[in-house]
C-alpha cells in the first residue's frame, strides 16, 4: 500500500491534473492513497477572503469570484463532453461556501479560517477525483476529516493519534485495498466536528498521518523539483540533487527552514520506518530523494536561507543575570503567541532570537514581553543556515554581509545576516 501526495504545484491547472493522471497511470495496479493539495494560489486566495468575510469588507465578493473563476477554467480545460454533469458535485460546493459568505461571523477569526481555507483541498481533490474517473482510471473520493481527529487548535490542530490510527486502519485501509482512493491533505475534523487545519503546508503531514495509519510500505511526494535539492536552485545556480537523507537530516533542513518537505512529515513516518520519496511529477521515472532510516547519505553540504527575519534581543530592566525564571516567562510568552524560534542564543544579561517576521502577531508579543523587559530589534534581515560547512563557502555567502549573531555546532553553522 502506498501513499502519494501532490502538492498545489502539480494541480495548478488543467494541464497539470491531466499530467496527475499521466503519471497515477503507471501505478494502476497498486493500492494507492492519493492526497492533494489546494490548486495553485488558492490557499492564498481563500486567506484574503476568510480575512474580508471576517472583517466584514465588500471585497469578498470580488475574491470569491475569481476563486470561481479560477476553478472554473481548470475544469473547462478537462471537461471532454460540454454537456456533463460529472462536476456538478463541485458547483454545489461553490454554493455551499456562497451561502457561508451571506451569515455573519460566529466565531473566532481562526475558526473561520478553517472552516473557509480548507475549501481549497475540497474543491482540487473532488475535481482531480472526477477527471481520473472520466480518462478511465477508477477511485473513490473521500473526505480527509472523517478519519483525521484533532482538537480545537484551529490552524494548527493537533492530531488525536489514537482515535485517526482507528478511523484510517480500520475504516479506510480496506477500502484502498478494494480501489485507489482520492482525498484532501491540510485539513481535519475536532471532536465538535468543526473542520481544522493542520498548519500552512500541511498536507505533506497529512500524507505521513494517513501512512502511519494504513502501515503503508512507503510515501511519494511529488514536487517540481527532482528531488530535495541543497539549496534552493532559485537562489542558488549551482544548487544540486541530494540523492539521499537520513530521517534525522531531514528533520534539521525542515526544522531549518527547507520547504521542500513540512517540518512534521518525518516524525510519523520514522516512528514506523516508512521510506519517503520526494521525486519530480515531471519526471516520474528519476530516481528523486529518499528519506529512510538506513539511506547512503553523504556529506554534502546544504544552504537554506529564511528571509524576512527579525533579531530580538531582551534583556532584564535591573541588568541582572537572565536566568531560568526570565528566560520561563520569555518561553511561555512565545508559546502563547504561537511564534517559533528559527535561532537562539543566551548571554549573561540577554537572550537573543530570531524570528519569522509574522506582523501583528509579533508586534503583540513584544508589547507583552516590553513590560518585564528591555527590547531591541532588527528588521528586515536573513537566517542562513548551513550543513556540513566549509569556511570557504561560508565567507562567499557572507561576503559584503553584517553578521549580527553568529552560531556553529559540529555540523552546522547559523548566521543572522544584514
Amino acid at each position: 500500500m502506498k501513499v502519494f501526495k501532490f502538492g498545489g504545484a502539480s494541480v495548478k491547472n488543467a494541464d497539470a491534473v491531466k499530467n496527475v493522471a499521466n503519471v497515477l497511470k503507471q501505478f494502476q495496479n497498486e493500492e494507492l492513497l492519493i492526497v492533494v493539495s489546494a490548486m495553485g494560489k488558492t490557499t492564498n486566495a481563500l486567506e484574503n477572503l476568510a480575512k474580508s468575510y471576517f472583517n466584514k469588507d465588500k471585497q469578498r465578493n470580488k475574491i470569491y469570484k475569481e476563486i470561481k473563476s479560477f476553478h472554473d477554467e481548470v475544469i473547462a480545460g478537462l471537461l471532454k463532453n460540454k454537456d456533463s454533469h460529472a462536476y456538478d458535485d463541485i458547483e454545489n460546493l461553490f454554493i455551499e461556501l456562497e451561502c457561508m459568505l451571506e451569515t455573519k461571523p460566529e466565531s473566532t477569526f481562526d475558526c473561520v479560517y478553517d472552516q473557509i481555507v480548507s475549501y481549497g483541498e475540497i474543491f482540487s481533490s473532488r475535481i482531480v477525483s472526477t477527471f481520473l474517473n472520466e480518462a478511465g482510471i477508477r477511485n473513490r473520493w473521500m473526505d480527509a476529516q472523517n478519519f483525521i481527529v484533532t482538537n480545537s487548535n484551529f490552524r494548527e490542530a493537533k492530531v488525536d493519534w489514537k482515535t485517526t490510527t482507528d478511523m484510517i486502519s480500520k475504516k479506510l485501509k480496506p477500502i484502498i485495498k478494494k480501489q485507489m482512493v482520492v482525498t484532501q491533505g491540510f485539513v481535519g475534523r475536532s471532536e465538535n466536528m468543526k473542520t481544522t487545519t493542520l498548519g500552512r503546508e500541511g498536507s505533506d503531514y497529512s500524507a505521513a498521518i494517513f501512512a502511519y495509519g494504513l502501515d503503508a510500505k512507503d510515501v511519494t511526494i511529488w514536487k517540481d523539483v527532482d528531488g530535495v535539492m541543497n539549496a534552493d536552485p532559485k537562489k542558488f545556480k549551482d544548487a544540486i540533487k541530494l540523492d539521499a537523507l537520513t530521517y534525522s537530516h531531514a528533520i534539521e533542513l525542515a526544522y531549518y527552514g527547507a520547504t521542500v518537505i513540512h517540518p512534521k512529515t518525518i516524525q510519523p513516518l520514522q516512528s514506523k520506518n516508512i521510506p519517503l520519496y520526494v521525486k519530480s511529477f515531471l519526471h516520474p521515472k528519476a530516481a528523486g530523494t529518499i528519506v529512510g532510516k538506513a539511506s547512503k547519505e553523504k556529506n554534502i553540504p546544504t544552504f537554506i536561507v529564511k528571509s524576512n527575519q527579525v533579531l530580538l534581543s531582551i534583556s532584564s530592566r535591573d541588568f541582572s543575570f537572565i536566568v531560568e525564571d526570565h528566560l520561563s516567562k520569555i518561553f511561555e510568552a512565545f508559546a502563547s503567541h504561537k511564534i517559533n524560534m528559527n535561532l537562539m542564543q543566551n548571554s549573561a544579561i540577554s537572550f537573543s532570537v530570531c524570528v519569522d517576521d509574522s506582523g501583528e502577531k509579533l508586534l503583540q508579543l513584544i508589547a507583552e514581553l516590553s513590560v518585564n523587559f528591555d527590547l531591541k530589534s532588527n528588521t528586515n534581515l536573513e537566517l542562513l543556515t548551513v550543513t556540513y560547512y566549509d569556511d570557504k563557502a561560508i565567507t562567499k555567502l557572507t561576503k559584503g554581509k553584517t553578521i549580527l549573531l553568529e552560531q556553529r555546532t559540529r555540523a552546522t553553522v547559523q548566521f543572522v545576516l544584514k
